[in-house]
């Protein structure tokens, strides 16, 4: 009898410990009617600019630090801001085909986060981006502030297949070459 009086507590011990130290995770679902994508490429005589929507995304928050997330976006709704007419939709469809992104086939680009680590009040994240079907890691800063979370990613479009005007990867492209980079800069509510 006193044998299993002592297993029962030991048990309700090591329950109530589990408890105590488990935390839940919460998932902050973002706004995405709130939250902007906005791009920009450069090529050798100059540069354009649009934006992308997100189509869903989330973070996973414990004791109100960031420990993971992933967000999708909707790569159909690549738009160019900087020009108008007919040359704003040609360099959409541009964007569009599949010497870019491919958006018949790859109509959503991916992000999951892999990794997090609190750096004074920034985050270091690491995760997989997965864009045109071809996935690499990549790692950047992310503030947080409220509901509000900003960054800005520098991303190597050879990485996913996207090559064109790559003067790493054609010759002879003269004033037509167009960067291997392109930067995001991202601002999510949640």
């Amino acid at each position: 009898m006193k044998m299993n009086v002592l297993k029962s507590a030991l048990a309700l011990t090591v329950i109530f410990t589990l408890v105590a130290f488990t935390s839940a995770v919460e998932k902050k679902k973002i706004n995405v009617e709130a939250s902007t994508i906005q791009w920009v490429g450069e090529k050798l005589t100059g540069s354009h600019e649009g934006t992308i929507n997100l189509k869903e995304g989330f973070f996973l928050m414990e004791n109100n630090e960031l420990v993971g997330g992933e967000f999708i976006a909707d790569m159909t709704t690549i738009d160019v801001t900087d020009l108008e007419g007919d040359s704003r939709d040609k360099l959409m469809g541009h964007l569009r085909s599949d010497d870019f992104f491919g958006v018949e086939n790859h109509q959503s680009a991916k992000f999951v986060i892999t990794t997090v680590a609190k750096k004074g009040d920034v985050y270091g994240i690491s995760g997989d981006l997965t864009i045109k079907g071809e996935t690499n890691p990549i790692a950047f800063d992310l503030k947080m502030n409220g509901n509000t979370a900003t960054t800005n990613i520098t991303i190597d479009r050879t990485k996913y297949n996207v090559r064109y005007g790559s003067g790493s990867f054609f010759d002879n492209l003269g004033d037509k070459t167009i960067y291997d980079e392109f930067d995001l800069a991202i601002n999510l509510k949640f």
